[in-house]
């Protein structure tokens, strides 16, 4: 069962890294879908970029839970465990080597974005017969999509949320 596992975590790598790259083209491909946009990247602020993580593995993960379920009922209590600390890795990294550097690089950023994949990914492989605290994994995931979502249209004034080309939040209207 664990060469099965392994092939999952490989399949949904490969599904996340290529799925959340087109997410981050999606929003302009759909000529501004607002629906899109709750999903997708909608402008370059860190906060956006965050969903390219979120959403292919969240999906990935309820899907990949059927095949696995029996024999590892932690699974997705893990998996979700592992989306936090991807996430987590991209907002430390990004604001910590542009805070020593004072700016940021392209080629960085999307190399970040495949180490923090990687990094979710090995995380729960390791760790999947770990105990988990269910109800607050699944309430700060939720409370994460919910936030997702809501932020896209009206995001708090915080750095994190703003867009660095435009400087603007949430958005921008043309």
């Amino acid at each position: 069962m664990k060469n099965k596992l392994l092939k999952i975590e490989i399949f949904s790598f490969i599904f996340t890294t290529i799925i959340g790259t087109l997410l981050h083209f999606t929003y302009n491909f759909s000529n501004n879908n607002l629906l899109v946009g709750s999903f997708s990247a909608i402008n370059e602020s860190t906060w956006e970029h965050l969903k390219l993580l979120f959403f292919p593995l969240f999906i990935f993960s309820l899907i990949s839970y059927t095949f696995v379920k029996k024999k590892y009922p932690n699974y997705l209590c893990i998996k979700f465990k592992s989306i936090l600390l991807g996430l987590l890795f991209i907002v430390i990294f990004f604001y910590t080597y542009t805070g020593i550097i004072g700016k940021n690089f392209a080629i960085i950023d999307i190399s970040s974005f495949f180490i923090a994949v990687f990094i979710s990914h090995y995380y729960s492989y390791k760790n999947i017969n770990s105990k988990c605290q269910k109800k607050l994994i699944y309430t700060i995931l939720l409370l994460l999509l919910i936030s997702f979502i809501l932020f896209t249209y009206n995001p708090p004034k915080l750095n994190l949320f703003k867009d660095p080309v435009t400087n603007t939040y949430g958005i921008y209207k043309k």
